[in-house]
């Protein structure tokens, strides 16, 4: 059978391609693709990578233990470093959405305006920028990736989420892809409630949910060069840890 394997951030560069199909055998496991794309690279670092990736088959997150049918888009990915359409979607959705993935600048004051309304008390708000340094570097500016059908769903599902877990009446999430210079906004969460101490926790859950489980990937250029920034690993529940990618028969890898 025949998949299509897909790759973000550092891998995508690791592997040299955004994407490839891969044949495999009937009956192959989500675990044996990525042990077979661990012994197929010739660089010890690769290895490394890939035990630190999660893995999505059809935009869902994926266990080592789930069998492949032909045709699956598999994807690998790296730990996540952010926070829709397919096509790249605009402000205005979110007068439906309330939660968009945009290639344009994000205006703050617009997007609390659609979600504001007289039964509030609270409105918090999360307005992640683009910072001028990282760690004692100097940035240029950065540069935002995404899986963005499968992120587009994970932001929808988290924001469904913080409305039923802190009882908040209504929340807003944006992020923008592409180049961004710094002092931009790169991620806005806003958080409507009657009242603050809600709205509070529910903003702190979004971003920080957020950061480690939507794939979104970001490079910062320096002034002495560009890297794919350090995600955060992955929640157990959804990473492919190294000794869970058995075969079908049960046997460690």
């Amino acid at each position: 059978m025949r998949v299509r394997v897909l790759y973000f951030g550092v891998l995508k560069e690791r592997f040299g391609a955004a994407e490839e199909p891969f044949e495999l055998p009937d009956g192959a496991t989500v675990g044996e693709l990525v042990r077979v794309l661990r012994e197929r690279s010739s660089n010890p670092a690769m290895g490394t990578g890939l035990e630190s990736v999660a893995v999505a088959v059809n935009r869902e997150y994926s266990t080592a233990d789930v069998v492949l049918d032909d045709g699956d888009e598999v994807a690998l990915l790296p730990p996540v470093s952010g926070g829709c359409s397919a096509q790249g979607g605009t402000l205005a959705s979110l007068a439906r959405d309330r939660v968009a993935i945009v290639d344009e600048a994000i205006d703050t004051a617009e997007v609390v305006r659609a979600v504001k309304a007289g039964s509030d008390g609270a409105v918090c708000v999360f307005d992640g920028i683009v910072r001028d340094n990282t760690r004692g570097r100097k940035t240029l500016h950065l540069d935002y990736e995404a899986y963005r059908e499968m992120a587009l769903a994970q932001m929808q599902k988290l924001a469904e989420e913080a409305v039923a877990k802190f009882g908040v009446r209504d929340v807003a999430m944006v992020h923008r892809l592409g180049r961004l210079e710094v002092g931009e906004t790169s991620v806005l969460i806003v958080v409507a409630s009657a009242h603050r101490a809600a709205a509070f926790e529910a903003c702190r859950w979004l971003i920080d949910t957020l950061k480690k489980t939507v794939p979104i990937w970001k490079r910062e250029t320096f002034v002495d060069g560009a890297v794919w920034a350090d995600g955060e690993p992955f929640p157990d529940e959804i990473g492919l840890a190294q000794g869970s990618m058995h075969s079908r028969s049960g046997g460690a890898e």
